[in-house]
């Protein structure tokens, strides 16, 4: 029998900066442990921050990614408008769109299903960006 479970998650505040934080997300999530299979939404309730997959063992990616992103959308750009909120807030936007607010992970066996070196990112595009919300629905198949 499928069933649904959904539940609010609140992460530790982090600097700007790419983040893993799957296991941040099990230890908040006691419901996967019993979903033989199905799917994991995990949705940010933010638009300064986004969610991805990506390396979970070499920093240094994480670490280039940063770099990557605050050349592609860098502070005090001259014809950013939206600027009331401090010189990190516009280019964060931009890197949100750009990342997307959302990720769906298979669940097998009550773990993510993910690839050997694959890791849930929290992407923080503000400096102080502070506790991040995430709702996440999981939908599947329920051990017995």
């Amino acid at each position: 029998m499928t069933k649904w479970f959904q539940r609010e998650l609140v992460l530790a505040p982090k600097p700007r900066g790419f983040h893993l934080i799957t296991g941040e997300i099990v230890s908040q999530l006691p419901e996967l442990g019993r979903l033989r299979v199905g799917l994991a939404h995990i949705f940010i309730l933010h638009t300064s921050a986004s969610l991805a997959v990506n390396e979970n063992a070499d920093p240094t990616v994480r670490h280039d990614l940063e770099a990557h992103f605050n050349r592609m959308a860098p502070e005090n750009a001259p014809y950013y408008r939206h600027v009331l909120e401090g010189a990190d807030d516009m280019p964060a936007h931009i890197k949100a769109v750009l990342v997307g607010s959302s990720v769906t992970v298979p669940v097998r066996n009550g773990r993510f299903y993910l690839g050997t070196w694959q890791g849930i990112y929290l992407c923080e595009h503000r400096n102080s960006g502070g506790p991040r919300h995430l709702v996440v629905t999981l939908h599947g198949e329920m051990s017995d």
